[in-house]
């Protein structure tokens, strides 16, 4: 069971910085997708692709990977550049 740790990136469509300190542990997709026969929609055996566990810190999603035994690959945040801008550089 393989599982993937990163801080959630801030939507480009959203000017807040709600819920972007948390850390998020999301499993690896076990099985691929298949298209569904009757539907044709695309879906798999696999739930645990619909489990995301959220976490304050890095440490506290590192040792809960480490004592339910899953395999974490952490991913680094890139870092947060700010454009400072006024509202008149949209007329120069």
């Amino acid at each position: 069971m393989s599982a993937r740790i990163y801080q959630r990136p801030k939507n480009a469509m959203q000017s807040g910085k709600a819920f972007l300190d948390q850390w998020v542990l999301e499993f690896a997709p076990a099985e691929a997708k298949k298209p569904d026969p009757l539907m044709g929609w695309a879906g798999s055996g696999d739930t645990k692709q619909q489990v995301l566990l959220r976490f304050p810190t890095c440490e506290d999603a590192k040792a809960y990977a480490e004592r339910y035994g899953i395999n974490a690959e952490i991913h680094a945040t890139p870092p947060r550049r700010l454009k400072i801008q006024a509202y008149a550089d949209n007329f120069r």
